[in-house]
């Protein structure tokens, strides 16, 4: 430690001594250089007296950068300032290099003192050398900093020994607590008993430093694990112990009677850790043979991988509701731990998902898992027929239970169905056979068959219990499988027998439209396109809480309220008041009060009217998403539109909102089904949303396509309901309105205007008709209405409507008139030679209107004129 010491002091004073003078150079040549390009030294040199401009120079120099002298010499070496004046006009000695042209640091040793200097050249503005300036740290100066840092130096090198005697101490007390005061004598008698004892024992021990080497093995566990001669020291992972012999040594942890491998042998290993004991962090392992329950130890084993097998096929087999996916799975989890080939057959009603038959002899290949290819067996899709009465499969299929055959070579009932296909398969090396049938509940579904080819043993008779286990899980979801896609097929049927078959003709929007179920069941989704009077359109997009048969049924009792509602020419705000009314009604009378979870009929619906005449769509939604605008010129918006809560809430009201539409805008409306997924909110979902619109086509059906392209995933989670309109406006020349003073006098000359626009637009054959309804219509209006009345008149591509409107809120109504009454039979005519007739509220008052088809002539019953219905 004495001599660690002095080194490393050593070591330090000349790390110090040399720091000091690395200093030094830095600071001298720092100094020269600084002083060597200044603006004025080049000039001061060339001047005629330059002692006399650069003595006050260079002192100030050397007081302000802290050296011990600054001289200034000539392009000769001729000093020509220093702060010894006595040697101005001496010749510097050693500054060659200077001269030509190199700056250069050094240690000098000479007159007129010894020193640690730099040589900087001192250059005009064509890079000629015209003068030097040296700079320097006396020698003496330098050896007074290390000799400051001496004393330093000094008391930390006797700290350090300080320190090591210390520790030596303290190293030879723990030596000596460790052996427990024991000499050189008593230990090695300690040892030789101890050598004496472990290797006498007739158990293996075996001792494994923490860090996995090898610390100590007797001959017993040489013997037991056939360890080399060179075995200590080495790690455990390097003896080729096995995988779990390795990974229980290896692992640190204890254990008690593992039974592992080692070779022909079965060694029951138990372990602790030798740190609690007061020996290093570390193991020890003692190891029994106890290869005589090698045999009890394998059956064991083989019955916990079957086990282990079916386990994993449990979690494998009915992992969706997918009849073949399942046969597949089946197939899948049994190549190739169970068998080489296996083939899955069901029958054809099960495919379709009907009720299996009794006609088990003709089945499809659903499933066919080989573990190598090239093999003769038949494809999927293939149908199998079992018609030889003494084949395997069919004794299977009588008995209800597996057939098993060990070695096809031997077996002659198996060749009989197909002697060609059998040949092939015993020459490709298929040599075993188990057969089972698939049964759930008592009833045949299907045949599997497990073969086992070259490289495989026999079948045994162990496999078979395996097999018909295996099969009989899968028969239990296949059975599953096929019960819910009956059952989905059916929802979904009833669900599209609900929803519109077709959209119907109207001029005021083109509309394209989806429908797209939900994978895991139907839901309550719908919409509805209504054509309304005045053509206008009524648009509706809704969805009913929950999935199954219930929601579906529920959407089409709303969808039929809607359609209901909507030929009462409702307001949008008015209508939704009452489905919500109905909805409330409908929970009440399905739920007897007595059920805590019976379930209520929560929807939400989205109901929009548009106008084409004015451009106008009024909307009103009950807890539905608000719809995608797409204006004329291509920008995308959500319209912020009032939010009512959903229906079955009650006690709300409903509020509607109204948007200005340019003829070519395209309105989205949807159910939240194209918008949520997992892993995105709803708020992204729109984004999306918005962005895959605008980057789709003009049209509705382009749109349509792009939506469901881009937005939703292969199967759904959520049913899908989507509406996309692109609007027309009514051309204004088809378009006729007056206002009518509030006087029966101006009913002929409204009538004679009317028949004059008429014959504008071509329609004389109609004036009669038109003229006769207008009058009833004016007539009653001015007579039992009230002021302002006004009259339009609208021409769509077949069909011609008659509008009177005036400010009362009475609505007409028919009435049985009595063969002596003078009036009250007008709305009758109306109602004879128009195609259909109503009435619809405003604002303020109300419309009559009455519609006929172009090019038919009305053929009214006149002969029940007086026995018909009146006001």
């Amino acid at each position: 430690m004495l001599v660690l010491v002095a080194v490393a002091a050593s070591a330090l004073v000349l790390q110090g001594r040399y720091d000091a003078e690395r200093s030094a150079r830095n600071s001298s040549l720092a100094a020269a250089e600084a002083f060597a390009h200044a603006p004025g030294t080049a000039l001061a040199l060339r001047s005629p007296d330059p002692t006399a401009r650069l003595q006050d120079a260079a002192e100030h120099a050397r007081q302000g950068s802290g050296v011990d002298f600054v001289s200034v010499l000539d392009a000769h070496g001729v000093r020509l300032t220093d702060p010894d004046p006595a040697v101005i006009g001496t010749k510097e000695p050693g500054v060659g290099r200077a001269v030509a042209g190199e700056a250069y640091t050094e240690t000098f040793h000479g007159r007129p003192t010894d020193a640690v200097r730099a040589v900087v050249p001192v250059m005009d503005a064509s890079r000629r050398v015209v003068g030097i300036v040296t700079a320097g740290i006396r020698y003496a100066n330098v050896a007074q900093v290390l000799n400051r840092q001496l004393p330093m130096l000094l008391g930390a090198a006797a700290g350090a020994l300080a320190l090591a005697t210390a520790g030596t101490a303290l190293v030879s007390r723990r030596l000596l607590r460790q052996t427990h005061g024991l000499g050189p004598a008593e230990m090695t008698r300690m040892y030789e008993h101890h050598d004496a004892v472990l290797h006498a024992v007739r158990e293996g021990v075996l001792i494994v430093g923490g860090d996995g080497r090898v610390l100590l093995v007797n001959d017993e566990a040489r013997r037991l694990l056939d360890l080399p001669e060179d075995a200590d020291r080495r790690q455990v992972t390097e003896l080729g112990l096995g995988p779990g012999l390795t990974r229980l040594l290896a692992s640190g942890e204890a254990a008690t009677d593992v039974v592992v491998p080692a070779g022909d042998r079965l060694l029951a290993v138990n372990t602790r850790l030798t740190a609690p004991y007061g020996g290093a962090q570390g193991l020890v392992a003692t190891l029994r043979d106890t290869t005589d329950l090698r045999a009890l130890s394998g059956q064991a084993e083989v019955a916990r991988g079957r086990l282990s097998f079916l386990y994993e096929a449990g979690m494998r087999i009915g992992t969706t509701l997918d009849v073949r996916r399942t046969a597949e799975e089946l197939s899948e989890v049994a190549v190739p731990r169970l068998a080489d080939f296996v083939t899955v057959e069901l029958l054809d009603s099960v495919l379709r998902s009907e009720e299996p038959t009794g006609a088990v002899h003709r089945m499809r290949r659903t499933a066919l898992r080989a573990s190598r290819d090239g093999h003769p067996l038949q494809p999927v899709g293939d149908v199998i027929r079992f018609v030889a009465a003494d084949t395997p499969m069919v004794a299977a299929l009588r008995r209800g239970r597996a057939v098993l055959v060990p070695d096809l070579h031997g077996a002659e009932d198996w060749r009989a169905q197909d002697p060609e296909g059998a040949r092939q398969a015993l020459d490709y090396g298929i040599h075993s056979l188990i057969t089972v049938p698939l049964r759930a509940r008592g009833v045949v579904l299907g045949m599997v068959n497990f073969w086992r080819g070259t490289g495989f043993p026999r079948f045994e008779e162990e496999d078979v219990a395996v097999a018909e286990e295996l099969v009989a899980r899968a028969a239990v979801a296949i059975d599953n499988a096929r019960r819910y896609a009956r059952e989905h097929a059916m929802a979904v049927t009833l669900q599209r027998s609900l929803l519109p078959v077709g959209l119907p003709e109207q001029d005021a929007l083109e509309i394209a439209s989806r429908y797209l179920p939900a994978q895991s069941g139907v839901g309550g989704d719908w919409f509805d396109v209504i054509p309304l009077p005045g053509f206008r359109v009524a648009l509706v997009v809704g969805d009913v809480v929950g999935h199954g048969l219930q929601a579906a049924v529920t959407m089409g009792r709303l969808r039929t309220a809607v359609l209901n509602f909507s030929s009462l020419d409702l307001a949008p705000d008015e209508l939704l008041g009452h489905l919500d009314e109905m909805v409330t009604r409908l929970d009440t009378q399905t739920s007897d009060g007595r059920d805590e979870h019976a379930p209520l009929t929560g929807a939400t619906c989205l109901y929009a009217v548009y106008d084409p005449v004015g451009g106008r769509c009024t909307l009103s939604r009950a807890g539905h998403l608000a719809p995608v605008v797409v204006d004329d010129r291509g920008g995308v918006t959500s319209p912020d539109l009032p939010l009512s809560p959903p229906l079955g809430v009650g006690g709300h009201p409903f509020e509607a909102g109204e948007l200005e539409l340019p003829e070519g805008s395209r309105l989205v409306l949807f159910t939240d089904g194209l918008i949520e997924a997992r892993g995105r909110d709803v708020d992204e979902g729109l984004d999306l949303l918005r962005s895959a619109v605008a980057r789709a086509g003009g049209t509705p059906e382009e749109i349509c396509r792009a939506l469901t392209e881009s937005m939703l995933p292969e199967h759904p989670r959520d049913d899908v309901a989507l509406l996309v309109a692109r609007t027309r406006r009514f051309d204004p020349s088809r378009v006729a309105a007056w206002d009518v003073p509030f006087d029966v006098a101006a009913v002929s000359r409204v009538r004679a205007e009317v028949g004059r626009r008429l014959a504008d637009w071509g329609l004389q054959e109609s004036a009669f008709t038109t003229e006769l309804i207008l009058s009833e219509l004016l007539t009653n209006a001015i007579r039992y209405g009230a002021a302002p009345v006004r009259v339009r008149m609208l021409l769509g591509r077949a069909t011609l409507v008659c509008e009177v409107s005036d400010g009362s809120n009475t609505s007409p109504r028919l009435r049985r008139a009595a063969t002596t009454d003078e009036g009250g039979r007008g709305l009758f005519l109306v109602s004879q030679f128009a195609d259909s007739w109503g009435t619809r509220y405003a604002e303020r008052g109300k419309v009559i209107w009455a519609e006929q088809t172009l090019g038919r002539v009305p053929e009214a019953d006149l002969s029940v004129l007086f026995d018909g219905a009146a006001f």
